[in-house]
């Protein structure tokens, strides 16, 4: 959504400046968007999410169609795409269900994944420095990575404050998970994409790519913050077991 894509210079960035204004026009449209839905709920919500997902799916079917993998690796690739796009539906779906919790937890995960790829970008250029994972993503640093994560503590812990009496220590841990979560989810779909020879998933947002890379890190950290909500507050207080502890 507000993803701000990789470094340029990467192999995933666009790298020419003049796509500059186009980022920053479709996030301008997107993250409030996305903010408004997740204010609205119930089907709108389920809508959305559910074309999000469905998007990311004909992305993952392009991809893997484009390569040159033999029919069974094909099907395998195809059959984890729909998991993967199953998730970035149900996850969000699950956590907003919370009738108490649910808008603040969609809340905090936008503002947590934004403020990881705003703080990791512009930490990654100023200070530079020892490589992530440069065999997956050549620009991505440690000083980025780092930053990312304290950056998303810190909006994160200042935002629960906004919207509710919650624990700042558990806000703190929360935002730690996720920031970390969703670095990881961005390096995955990093890795995919050179696994079938792609710079980006697809072209549907202008300057961004595809759906699918501007949602890699909110999938793994709303998948994550599921699982934790879910596995502490069940199916129907998914946010509350995420936020309160």
């Amino acid at each position: 959504m507000l993803d701000i894509g990789p470094v340029p210079g990467s192999a995933e960035s666009p790298a020419p400046s003049h796509n500059l204004a186009l980022r920053v026009a479709s996030a301008l449209v997107l993250a409030p968007l996305a903010i408004v839905v997740a204010w609205l709920g119930d089907w709108p919500f389920v809508v959305f999410w559910s074309v999000a997902g469905m998007a990311v799916l004909w992305e993952w079917i392009m991809l893997v169609k484009g390569s040159h993998s033999a029919p069974r690796v094909r099907r395998f690739w195809i059959t984890a795409g729909i998991g993967y796009a199953g998730c970035m539906v149900l996850a969000p779906i699950l956590l907003r269900a919370d009738t108490v919790y649910g808008l603040s937890a969609m809340l905090l995960l936008f503002a947590i994944v934004w403020a990881t790829d705003i703080f990791a970008y512009f930490a990654g250029r100023a200070i530079g420095g020892p490589k992530l994972a440069p065999a997956i993503s050549p620009k991505k640093t440690w000083s980025g990575a780092i930053a990312g994560t304290v950056g998303a503590i810190i909006v994160g812990v200042a935002l629960a404050g906004l919207l509710g009496q919650f624990d700042k220590g558990t806000i703190a841990v929360v935002a730690l998970l996720l920031s970390i979560m969703a670095q990881l989810g961005d390096l995955l779909e990093s890795w995919i994409k050179r696994r079938f020879g792609a710079k980006d998933a697809s072209h549907l947002i202008p300057g961004h790519g595809g759906v699918m890379d501007r949602l890699d890190g909110f999938w793994a950290a709303a998948v994550a913050g599921c699982l934790v909500g879910v596995l502490r507050g069940g199916f129907d207080n998914a946010a509350r077991g995420l936020l309160v502890w």
